[in-house]
């Protein structure tokens, strides 16, 4: 089985708790997975799956931890995405315009480059949603999606 990358866009240390979270549920459940804090672009094996954690700040900026990954992934010599398979946890506050809009970017983003959507985006709203229970409710999608690699 393959090897789940976790890339892990944040700020303030709310994603790093959950993709810790979501790492340590699938390792209960058999699954090999490794996380990367500060992720970059050509460091990354397409030919295992990835799932990208990115919380949006500001204006639908990116996180801090993937400003560098957002400027590899919209360079003018893009690279080739077509081995990959992917899955994104987009987080933010529905009382901004942009809420989720990082995370959206970079669904559309990793699509555009030819990469392969295991399932639909999960968006988790911080002034709503408990982001621990509502990707507890969502792991068992991202483990058939995985099973059916």
């Amino acid at each position: 089985m393959a090897v789940l990358h976790l890339l892990v866009g944040t700020t303030s240390g709310n994603t790093e708790f959950l993709a810790d979270t979501i790492s340590d549920e699938l390792i209960e459940q058999g699954f090999e997975t490794e996380l990367h804090y500060e992720p970059e672009l050509e460091a990354l094996p397409t030919s295992e799956p990835w799932l990208v954690l990115l919380s949006s700040h500001g204006a639908g900026d990116y996180a801090d931890s993937m400003l560098d990954f957002y400027d590899e992934i919209t360079a003018p010599q893009t690279p080739d995405l077509s081995d990959l398979n992917y899955a994104v946890i987009a987080i933010g506050e529905s009382s901004y315009d942009t809420f989720c809009q990082a995370g959206r970017h970079c669904d559309e983003r990793l699509q555009e480059l030819g990469g392969t959507r295991m399932l639909e985006r999960l968006e988790i709203d911080m002034l709503q949603d408990d982001p621990e229970q509502k990707a507890a409710q969502w792991i068992p999608s991202i483990t058939d999606a995985l099973k059916a690699l």
